[in-house]
């Protein structure tokens, strides 16, 4: 019978748009939980995070913020923004319709293969939990199965 378990990691971020290096976090649960080879699932919990594998380099992750900024400017009049139409707005609600397009564009949700008790990234490869609306407090669920 396979081996299921489940956790929450909680994410203090900086922001609005910044990186955050959830590798040895996951590395962390995946030896705790004494898996030898298995599946590790995670999921953001929110819709202006994303979670991604790329190349935790700092010039690469300001190029990255800068693409996807140019792609989706801030200031477009996207719809989503003009809380003054939209009903029950909390007052602090921010205008953050890029966050969540760039969100879709992302993802938020992995599947990563464990090997021999390690996630099976490559050499230069790391989780990243990606801050769209920041800074804010949040949620990964994680899942490790064997």
């Amino acid at each position: 019978m396979a081996t299921l378990l489940t956790r929450r990691l909680s994410v203090s971020t900086g922001g609005p748009f910044r990186c955050h290096d959830l590798t040895p976090d996951l590395q962390a649960l995946v030896s705790e939980s004494g898996l030898g080879d298995g599946l590790l699932v995670a999921a953001g919990q929110h819709t202006t995070t994303a979670l991604v594998v790329n190349e935790n380099e700092s010039r690469l992750l300001a190029d990255i913020e800068r693409f996807f900024l140019e792609l989706v400017p801030p200031d477009r009049p996207w719809l989503h923004n003009d809380l003054h139409l939209r009903p029950e707005v909390p007052p602090d609600e921010p205008r953050n319709a890029h966050s969540h397009l760039i969100a879709l564009k992302l993802g938020n949700h992995l599947c990563l293969p464990v090997v021999a008790g390690r996630l099976g990234l490559g050499r230069y490869q790391a989780v990243l939990l990606v801050e769209l609306d920041g800074p804010r407090e949040r949620q990964v669920l994680v899942q490790l199965r064997d």
